[in-house]
């Protein structure tokens, strides 16, 4: 078993090291260009659509609105990376590894506009709601249903399965850790609250994360707000470390600057999941007038998961300089930072939030592999089966180490990025036209622009969008 786990951590060593980092700054850079930096011009318009009053008010029969759709993507977004897996990438990478989670962040935003503005365009009708993602633009773009199957396959065990299994471990190591409480009791407490929301569908899902991720997610930044204010005469100090850490003019690290660029870029990549596949599916089940709705919607998920969130982690490990006591590691480093400056409350708060972090990127990750069980076979049976898998990987992970399950998961995720990545570089073309489309109809005082698919040349089997 040592040896097996030591081989995938060793081809996960080589993928994220070398061949995702590439494709993925690179793809994100193209994307950025031929979107003509969308990310950053439409900030204004990503915020409206998400606070759009008539999308909520129209938000009936089951439909997932904008906001919801983003809240369920954030959702499985931000989750334990983003205080463990921060806290890891500071105290293996220095301060700059900060500086390469907001770049990847920054490029990797347009790598996430053109998936997700695909995944509005082919969409399928599901009920009153719709679903869809890279497996279904594969099959209708690409013709190749089998290569969708084979995407489905991969999200559905590292996201679905695997990834939710890591959260629960989390989640029970912290709360033994702060409080005490039996980790079976509390994976037991997790089992019946994941019960209870994925066998109520996408309607119960995108209502429990639309009042969960705003409150935990404001919750965390007000705690770090209290922190930096409480040292604002350090916060120049912390900025300048950071910055002289990320090209390496002062670095502390043992792989110096090689180190903090990896940390940052993998630990980015964890927290944001642009252009891995993930968020389209969430994007797919929203009801929109335009794809790009969607697209700058989901681009947004990623600024709050990497360079609001993220940061605040930061901050709160960087300020007190825990991050240099070699002991401390994860969890335990951003438990140990955040006492220093607020008290014990700071310990319980961390392994509060750790809960609701960790419990909607359960409810989160589900959905991405309900979306894809979908794709290959509509049987409510297989449903049933899946969800039975989702809530028995729950306890599993409760109880037991799950170093080997992570380490695939990786390499799944890995191989699903790769794939994508491939497949929205082959098809982009139609998000670019699709933003076009969007301009324009703005530009001539649209306020709400509609989409359709014959105003798109070759675009086929966009079978939601004919009308």
């Amino acid at each position: 078993m040592d040896f097996f786990n030591d081989f995938i951590s060793l081809a996960n060593n080589y993928l994220w090291g070398y061949v995702l980092i590439a494709l993925l700054l690179i793809l994100g850079l193209y994307f950025s260009i031929k979107t003509h930096l969308v990310q950053f011009t439409h900030i204004k318009e990503m915020f409206r659509l998400i606070s759009d009053s008539e999308d909520k008010k129209n938000n009936k029969d089951g439909k997932v609105s904008s906001f919801q759709s983003f809240c369920i993507s954030t959702a499985s977004k931000v989750g334990t990376g983003n205080i463990a897996g921060v806290a890891i990438a500071v105290a293996i990478g220095g301060p700059g590894a900060v500086f390469w989670m907001w770049l990847i962040a920054l490029v990797g935003a347009a790598s996430g506009f053109v998936e997700c503005t695909l995944a509005q365009i082919f969409k399928v009708k599901d009920g009153n709601a719709y679903r869809g993602g890279p497996a279904y633009y594969m099959e209708k773009a690409l013709n190749k249903r089998w290569l969708g199957i084979i995407f489905s396959i991969l999200i559905t065990i590292s996201f679905g399965l695997i990834f939710n299994a890591v959260q629960a471990n989390t989640v029970t190591v912290a709360f033994d850790t702060a409080f005490g409480i039996n980790r079976t009791v509390m994976g037991i407490v997790l089992v019946g609250l994941t019960t209870l929301v994925i066998f109520g569908g996408i309607t119960r899902i995108a209502r429990v994360s639309e009042v969960i991720v705003p409150f935990f997610a404001m919750a965390y930044i007000v705690v770090a707000l209290l922190v930096v204010i409480l040292n604002f005469r350090a916060i120049p100090g912390i900025l300048k470390l950071i910055i002289q850490n990320a090209f390496g003019f002062k670095s502390i690290t043992v792989g110096g600057f090689t180190a903090t660029l990896m940390q940052g870029i993998k630990r980015g990549l964890f927290s944001n999941e642009a252009g891995m596949g993930s968020s389209p599916n969430a994007a797919a089940a929203a009801e929109a007038s335009h794809p790009v709705e969607q697209g700058l919607v989901q681009t947004l998920g990623i600024f709050i998961a990497t360079l609001v969130i993220c940061t605040c982690t930061a901050f709160i490990v960087l300020i007190p300089g825990a991050y240099a006591d070699s002991a401390l590691t994860g969890i335990e480093l951003a438990q140990y930072a955040l006492s220093s400056q607020i008290g014990v409350f700071g310990n319980y708060f961390i392994a509060f939030c750790i809960f609701l972090f960790s419990f909607s990127s359960i409810i989160g990750n589900y959905y991405y592999g309900q979306s894809n069980i979908e794709f290959i076979n509509t049987s409510k049976v297989s449903l049933n089966i899946y969800r039975f898998f989702v809530v028995a990987m729950v306890l599993f992970g409760s109880l037991v180490k799950v170093e080997l399950v992570w380490n695939l998961a990786d390499l799944f995720m890995g191989l699903m990025a790769i794939i994508n990545l491939i497949t929205i570089t082959r098809i982009g073309k139609f998000a670019f036209l699709a933003l076009n489309d969007y301009k324009a109809q703005k530009a001539k005082g649209i306020k709400k622009p509609v989409f359709k698919a014959s105003s798109i040349p070759g675009l086929e089997n966009a079978t939601e969008w004919s009308n």
